[in-house]
């Protein structure tokens, strides 16, 4: 078998979007081939001609700024809550559930955010029964920042479309039917947050924005804004800042996509510091996931006699518990019992 070639696992690829949503002949087969090499061997891709357009980007990020430019009293009325919507504090998250550098003490996380999930209507029946991460979202008043909602729903309303978008390209990568992932995510998890990060000058030394982590999603979207902060370590390199242009899309996979590939798939381990001297940095990354009750087992394609699954199926709601509660204290704070490790893959190259 011929090893891939080392310019190819050493940059970070761009995927254009443009073929493949005009729904010309073959673009979807090549994405998928492109797809396949990249997520073996790279774990991230940059997205163009995506069709998101940057005026809602652009909005989502003003949002952004208008929500953390309020005062912290204001912010704190809508603490995060054990669904993990609302308001997280600066320096209130700890990535504990990390594997990386686990033989370093980990400090605050340089970094306040927003978090909203699918905005269900107080009377929808999960909404009522409490059912853990399908809960109603947390709002500002819109007299106090109007318009902020609308800008959000429709921001995660055009996120979960591109994702729904890149699906099939997943499952032929994958050597499955187009459509297999259609029952999963029927009603899919999301998570969008809004993260502000003041002038790394400002923490304290060796502090990261967020330190050193792989993302716990099935794959994550980060539209770009002005101001790089985004690192990330591909397999065998040290610390890169990715560069892309403002509007296009980072995308990168996550332990559930690990987790359920059977570390065919890679779940890159990345970091966040601001260090645009004397300028906040603003981040509006969407983490997309199954529907919380699917049993996310060892995929077909994944595992066989020389290659068992390494891990037993589990569902969104049972990782993100353990994963929350390691991680927030706001959602530490919020449960009285422990939740077991749900078994976080412990190494990111696909060769373990």
């Amino acid at each position: 078998m011929n090893k891939p070639s080392q310019d190819r696992t050493t940059k970070i690829p761009i995927f254009d979007l443009r073929d493949y949503l005009l729904k010309k002949p073959y673009a979807r087969e090549k994405l998928a081939t492109e797809l396949r090499f990249t997520m073996e061997n790279v774990g991230f891709y940059i997205l163009v001609n995506h069709g998101i357009k940057i005026n809602l980007i652009d909005e989502t990020y003003k949002a952004a700024k208008q929500f953390h430019s309020q005062s912290l009293d204001a912010k704190m009325a809508l603490k995060g809550n054990e669904h993990n919507v609302g308001y997280m504090a600066l320096n209130s998250s700890v990535s504990r559930a990390s594997q990386i550098d686990i033989n370093t003490p980990k400090k605050p996380n340089f970094v306040e955010a927003f978090f909203a999930k699918r905005d269900l209507p107080l009377d929808h029946p999960d909404v009522l029964a409490n059912k853990l991460y399908r809960s109603a979202n947390l709002w500002p008043d819109e007299t106090v920042l109007p318009g902020f909602r609308r800008s959000v729903i429709a921001y995660c309303h055009a996120m979960e479309n591109l994702c729904n978008w890149m699906l099939p390209i997943y499952a032929i990568s994958l050597d499955l039917p187009p459509d297999f992932f259609n029952k999963p995510f029927t009603e899919a998890t999301y998570s969008f947050r809004m993260s502000h990060y003041p002038p790394a000058e400002l923490g304290d030394q060796d502090q990261f924005g967020i330190s050193a982590h792989t993302d716990s999603s099935f794959l994550t979207m980060l539209p770009q804004g002005d101001l790089p902060g985004l690192e990330v370590k591909l397999p065998n390199q040290g610390w890169q800042l990715i560069k892309a242009p403002k509007g296009s899309i980072v995308v990168n996979s996550g332990d559930m996509m690990r987790r359920w590939t059977n570390h065919r798939f890679l779940s890159t381990p990345h970091r966040a510091v601001n260090k645009n001297l004397g300028k906040d940095r603003y981040a509006i990354p969407f983490f997309f996931d199954a529907y919380v009750d699917y049993p996310m087992a060892c995929l077909p394609t994944c595992h066989g006699p020389n290659n068992p699954p390494r891990y037993k199926p589990i569902t969104y709601t049972d990782y993100m518990r353990w994963f929350s509660q390691k991680n927030y204290d706001h959602v530490r704070n919020k449960v009285d019992t422990t939740a077991p490790d749900p078994g976080v893959p412990k190494t990111q190259s696909v060769r373990d």
